[in-house]
């Protein structure tokens, strides 16, 4: 969870409005340009000589501040011994840069591209807002088709800080070196996809706790000496037209740290593992258990009278719950009406998030901006998941790095949810179940290894949990 104080630079996650309050906070209180700039720049120097292995090194500047942190870069790489060369379409346009030019000791060029086996991108930083054109964009092309090791500084000379959007030529970086502090578009598709490898440079910003961060670990602890298995938790996963998906969420559910799963089904379920308690008949009966910590409606749901009938039954019980799948399609502003939204979250992949902004009226672009509005509409705890996982609840958003690309597989999302769920009865946080819900997603998935099927990964699930105690 965030911290309650500043410092926050190794988790926070900023926009380009708020970076820049940041460094102009810290110029403020007594820090020039020129040292941020050294501190970033010999920061971030530190790094690419690590990773060039003594190798010739080519520094690509931008006529920003950012162009100035590449002409650090560069001096600090030649009077390391490392051979290094500059190329700079444009002379500098700031102050700050003048005087990194100025103090450069590398061999700066203004056109060409250089003959290197590292290259350095410090064409544009975070606060690229506009087409790159021209001889910038000619760089990048060149950048594309070289051959050698890549790293961006800061963010990639193509990509919008915000938006993640490509504003210029493609390239493949193998490693991205944030300065400062952590951007939106590290943690966005596609852009975070072409970043390779990421690091962070603290450059000493005091940066105000707000609400935005990159998650981090979670701390999973053990069942109490005296727990039972009410007291872990009881979820109730409500299954419908299709048997699959709700037996998978179930069988995740098992192994996440709930004391007791019942799957309410009235199919018969012949592959349901001994453990699994698998209870038929009228739902509003078995959902009035007052044991019931939490429940589960929507994998293999149905979209038909039925799924919304079931829908109707779970949500007027007012148990916290998570929702998914076909229940994100059956969700309107009258379904939800009467409803305790903050007992209620929602796990939308990017085609149910746009459902759901459809259903309640929320037009916004980006999928950070579309999550945020359906949680800040609803009052619901959004977990928009994919490959760039965003979580938005009464805690604020938050980020995840990206996790394996096996994760790419049908039911692996049923998975997700009922993980999601069994934390939710064990800890009874919304946010918190999903924020580990996602770690432990991840983490099964390179436990389970290459080209696993969904119940093969809700195997692996318990060997993940336990990689958090």
């Amino acid at each position: 969870m965030a911290p309650s104080s500043k410092s926050r630079s190794a988790g926070a996650v900023l926009t380009v409005e708020q970076m820049a309050a940041a460094e102009r906070a810290a110029m403020d209180a007594g820090v020039s340009e020129w040292e941020l700039m050294q501190r970033a720049g010999e920061g971030a120097a530190r790094w690419v000589a690590r990773m060039s292995g003594g190798r010739t090194v080519g520094v690509l500047c931008g006529p920003g501040n950012n162009g100035g942190d590449g002409y650090v870069i560069a001096d600090y790489l030649q009077r390391s011994g490392i051979s290094v060369s500059v190329v700079a379409p444009k002379p500098p346009a700031t102050d700050t840069a003048k005087r990194a030019q100025d103090n450069c000791s590398a061999a700066i060029s203004s056109d060409g591209f250089p003959a290197a086996e590292v290259y350095v991108d410090c064409l544009f930083g975070y606060g690229l807002s506009r087409q790159v054109e021209g001889a910038f964009a000619a760089l990048l092309e060149d950048l594309r088709h070289a051959s050698g090791y890549k790293i961006a500084i800061d963010i990639p000379s193509s990509i919008a800080s915000d938006s993640g959007a490509r504003l210029g030529p493609s390239v493949e970086y193998d490693l991205t070196i944030a300065l400062g502090a952590w951007k939106q578009a590290h943690f966005i598709m596609p852009a975070m996809a072409a970043m390779g490898e990421k690091r962070l440079v603290d450059i000493g910003l005091d940066i105000d706790n707000d609400a935005t961060c990159l998650s981090a670990a979670p701390q999973i602890s053990s069942p109490a000496p005296d727990a039972h298995k009410y007291r872990r938790g009881l979820l109730a996963v409500v299954a419908g037209e299709m048997p699959g998906a709700p037996l998978l969420a179930a069988e995740a559910a098992m192994r996440s740290g709930a004391g007791y799963v019942k799957l309410l089904s009235d199919h018969s379920h012949p592959d349901a593992p001994a453990e699994l308690v698998v209870e038929g008949g009228g739902l509003t009966k078995r959902l009035s258990d007052g044991r019931i910590s939490a429940i589960l409606i929507g994998p293999g749901l149905g979209r038909e009278t039925t799924g919304k009938e079931k829908l109707s039954i779970a949500l007027a019980t007012g148990r916290p719950m998570v929702l998914d799948a076909d229940a994100l399609h059956l969700l309107t502003p009258t379904t939800l009406e009467g409803c305790n939204a903050a007992h209620i979250a929602v796990t939308p992949h990017e085609g149910e998030l746009h459902q759901l902004c459809a259903a309640f009226a929320i037009d916004a672009e980006t999928k950070i901006d579309r999550a945020c509005g359906l949680h800040e509409k609803t009052g619901m705890t959004v977990l928009a998941k994919g490959p760039d996982s965003i979580l938005v609840g009464k805690e604020g958003v938050r980020f995840f790095n990206r996790g394996p690309s096996w994760l790419s597989a049908a039911g692996t999302g049923d998975v997700l949810a009922g993980i999601a769920a069994s934390r939710l009865v064990v800890n009874g946080d919304l946010q918190l179940a999903l924020e580990e819900a996602v770690w432990i997603h991840h983490e099964a998935a390179r436990i389970a290894g290459a080209a696993f099927t969904a119940g093969e990964l809700a195997q692996h699930v318990n060997l993940a949990l336990e990689s958090f105690l």
